[in-house]
């Protein structure tokens, strides 16, 4: 259990840092073009995984229409709304609509799967709606400074959380792993499809060809994409969502800083309080505190 903490600690880490890139690499190639880019590379190389796992397999006939339906929200819609989003806002604001992740996937397990909510979790989505609030308002412009750009990042968000509940309804007999590839290629291919309409200009790929946004793609598409959504999701199976929901937080944490690092961005006691609401609102809102304080009574009920 410890290792796949660890490896969960890692993959947070990745993609906290991974809005940074994303972030330098939107300001050097088209969003979209971008983005069809580094999920074609994200796929293969989950799909060459699942390969040396022996896992690779071909999805039967049913199997397809599946993995298409969630292509179209956890790829192709959530991809080019959080690319668009991040070249139309800061770093630190899209780290910090980001952190509602989970708020947002239990909001849909809530309306789609008619799981029930108690009212702490009820506390829980109102703390995190009001640290993103909290922490747009560092502008002089106050609510003002809410940014179209966050608007499209919270969008990136909300297809991505409907996903997640269509991926619940995969079958067991396909693992999601294997899914994701697939998930990735295909979406790829339809984003660049989406991309050329847009007038997206092919040869702005070639700024690649400078070392170090070549690093900075290769971490965001094989190591934070693709290695990141392949562990995550083998966690989920293993440890539950609440344990790994509360990793979840350490992935704002991360990108907060990764902004402030690498892009020199200005991290205000708006966006530190912000934060902290969206921790705390995350925490409650997912079941992680109740699942904790559940476990602690079976420890003492045990020891009694």
């Amino acid at each position: 259990m410890i290792r796949i903490y660890i490896l969960l600690l890692l993959v947070m880490l990745m993609w906290g840092l991974n809005v940074s890139a994303l972030k330098t690499l939107v300001d050097a190639i088209d969003p979209m073009l971008l983005t069809s880019f580094r999920i074609f590379t994200a796929g293969v190389a989950v799909l060459i995984a699942c390969g040396i796992m022996g896992i690779l397999r071909w999805p039967y006939k049913h199997e397809w229409l599946t993995i298409f339906s969630i292509a179209i929200f956890n790829v192709i819609l959530h991809h080019i709304f959080i690319a668009v989003g991040l070249e139309m806002t800061t770093g630190v604001n899209a780290s910090l609509i980001l952190g509602l992740t989970p708020l947002v996937t239990m909001m849909m397990a809530v309306v789609f799967l008619r799981q029930h909510v108690t009212w702490l979790r009820v506390v829980g989505f109102i703390l995190g709606f009001l640290g993103v609030v909290v922490a747009n308002m560092s502008g002089a412009g106050g609510l003002g400074a809410i940014t179209i750009g966050d608007f499209i990042v919270f969008l990136g968000i909300l297809v991505q959380g409907f996903s997640f509940v269509m991926i619940s309804k995969l079958k067991p007999t396909f693992d999601p792993r294997l899914a994701t590839g697939y998930m990735m290629v295909i979406g790829s291919v339809f984003i660049f499809i989406i991309s050329q309409a847009f007038g997206s200009e092919v040869q702005e790929i070639t700024s690649l060809l400078d070392w170090k946004l070549a690093l900075v793609f290769l971490f965001s598409s094989i190591m934070a994409t693709a290695f990141g959504h392949m562990t995550y999701n083998f966690a989920t199976k293993q440890v539950g969502p609440a344990e790994t929901a509360i990793f979840i937080n350490l992935n704002t944490l991360f990108a907060i800083i990764g902004s402030a690092v690498f892009l020199n961005e200005v991290i205000t006691m708006n966006h530190l309080a912000g934060f902290v609401l969206i921790l705390f609102g995350v925490f409650i809102g997912t079941g992680a505190l109740e699942y904790l304080m559940l476990k602690r009574k079976k420890t003492q009920n045990k020891v009694s």
